[in-house]
């Protein structure tokens, strides 16, 4: 399909190029997304099934753990299917209304995703650094309250980015360099001065900051606390969770604000470089949290084999 060549306030729709400088592995590149994918969507349907079904799992951790679990589900949807077809069968072209609803889906599940890992590290830390008090402390309500701070903060963090989008003028580039659409890709392709959209861009940024010193500080004082612990097994049973939660936080951080900060500061980046560590912060995490909460959360692993074992019963 050819590209309009006339200046529009809005284009009709961008193509989205996929990871350029790779087009030739297209096709294989697209393989190892749909098995995590696939892996993405099983383990955490599992968990949230799990969850829902024992009454004994209807609690603060693992409703947080369901929370992630839905969260991932939505990233790795918004963004994986159109992916696939881009790599598998050229389907490179979107509307401008659902690359806008693709940019909105993908930031506000990012900021719930690190809302959510922050709850998760609270919760660390009072099971731990507070037992006495857990159950009056993050009680029923707390939780769900919690939950409607994780909705809100997304949604009114990422919402301006949408009029951001729609206030700018496109002049004759509907070329998109990526697998997906986000904020700075998009307002990049504008004839008009984006000034205001980098510095929000960088006020949300400030989000993701503020929730990993939250969670740093709160592993600092989960380790004082796990280190003072008498017992040698409970240290080692706490280090253990705890390892579990920082190895999925630093594969979602990581990615994800090296991603940001080089779509800003990082000219000499290759650009392949970037869109591989976009695309790694959108389908990692989803597909390695249920596969590390479900195998190193022992209620969750065990549900999960009892089930598994009754099926085989049954045939």
């Amino acid at each position: 399909m050819s590209l309009p060549n006339d200046t529009q306030f809005h284009p009709s729709f961008f193509l989205l190029l996929g990871i350029p400088g790779l087009e030739t592995l297209h096709i294989w590149i697209g393989f190892p997304f749909c098995a995590v994918y696939l892996t993405a969507l099983i383990g955490n349907f599992t968990i949230l099934f799990v969850i829902q079904a024992e009454s004994s799992l209807h609690q603060p951790m693992f409703y947080f753990l369901a929370m992630l679990a839905t969260i991932d589900l939505g990233l790795s949807t918004a963004t994986v299917p159109k992916m696939l077809g881009i790599f598998w069968f050229g389907l490179k072209e979107i509307l401008f209304e659902a690359c806008l609803s693709q940019m909105f889906f993908i930031h506000s599940f990012t900021l719930m995703e690190s809302a959510v890992l922050l709850a998760m590290a609270y919760d660390r830390y009072v099971a731990i650094c507070n037992p006495l008090q857990y159950s009056t402390i993050l009680t029923n309500r707390v939780v769900s309250e919690i939950g409607l701070a994780v909705l809100g903060r997304a949604f009114i963090f990422v919402i301006p980015f949408v009029f951001l989008i729609l206030r700018l003028p496109f002049c004759g580039s509907y070329v998109i360099p990526h697998t997906y659409c986000e904020h700075m890709g998009l307002a990049r392709l504008s004839c008009a001065s984006i000034k205001i959209n980098i510095i929000y861009g960088l006020c949300a940024i400030f989000n993701l900051v503020f929730d990993i010193i939250a969670v740093a500080l709160s592993y600092v004082q989960i380790l004082c606390a796990v280190f003072h612990l008498p017992s040698r097994e409970a240290r080692l049973k706490s280090l253990s969770t705890c390892g579990s939660h920082v190895f999925v936080i630093l594969a979602f951080y990581t990615p994800a604000l090296f991603s940001f900060m080089t779509y800003r500061f990082g000219q000499n980046v290759p650009r392949y470089i970037h869109i591989l560590l976009a695309n790694l912060y959108v389908i990692v995490p989803p597909m390695l949290n249920p596969v590390i909460y479900g195998v190193r959360t022992k209620q969750i692993y065990d549900h999960v084999k009892k089930i598994l074992k009754l099926k085989q019963k049954k045939n």
